[in-house]
């Protein structure tokens, strides 16, 4: 079946035609450039090597126009991946700047409200219990505490990292034994969120 075309295409047909002949008009043969050369006093026998040598640079602005493309995709991809980290680094710290304390006391492993005196004799476990609140739900939050008896020197370092959180007010503690050896005085223990102090409180140990 004969192909037929409408006025449209058959006009760029017409276009594409006259671009070709033009073209083919500024071509010139192998014996038409050895002509210009002899009238240029050139060595005509070096015509082909020539075409080589031009084939090869045309070749390589090719591939470095290709190189240049490479490298600029892979820097707009390296800065994308920076932003995107950066945006990520300080989405998170913005949630971690929010979480404070809503309540803390010192309690024994039966928590009957706060203590403030802690008699050494007993040997008991102390619970530094936190309420925190504005908590990132679905982050964990890595934490330390520091238990520092009445010489100011820190006898203890708790660190620890939450499980997963599920809701925005969040109950955790720390733990220290006061032993029979412990020094007598105001002792203080305090509560870090990553390096950030978010409480302290202060007991006495008899």
């Amino acid at each position: 079946m004969t192909e037929r075309l409408n006025q449209e295409q058959l006009s760029q047909i017409i276009t594409e035609v006259q671009g070709l002949q033009i073209r083919q008009e500024a071509e010139l043969d192998k014996q038409q450039i050895r002509e210009i050369l002899q009238e240029l006093n050139l060595p005509p026998e070096l015509l082909d090597e020539a075409i080589i040598q031009l084939r090869r640079r045309q070749a390589l602005k090719v591939q470095q126009r290709r190189n240049r493309w490479i490298i600029s995709g892979v820097v707009a991809a390296f800065v994308v991946a920076i932003a995107s980290t950066v945006f990520f680094i300080q989405q998170n710290n913005s949630l971690i700047s929010r979480v404070s304390t809503q309540q803390d006391r010192i309690t024994l492993v039966a928590d009957s409200g706060n203590l403030n005196t802690i008699s050494r004799q007993d040997s008991q476990e102390v619970f530094y219990r936190v309420t925190l609140k504005d908590a990132p739900v679905g982050k964990k939050l890595s934490l330390s505490c520091n238990w520092i008896d009445p010489n100011g020197q820190i006898v203890k370092q708790n660190r620890y990292q939450t499980r997963e959180i599920n809701t925005s007010i969040w109950d955790t503690h720390c733990r220290y034994t006061i032993g029979a050896t412990a020094p007598v005085g105001n002792w203080q223990v305090q509560m870090f969120l990553e390096g950030r102090q978010i409480s302290d409180q202060r007991f006495e140990v008899k």
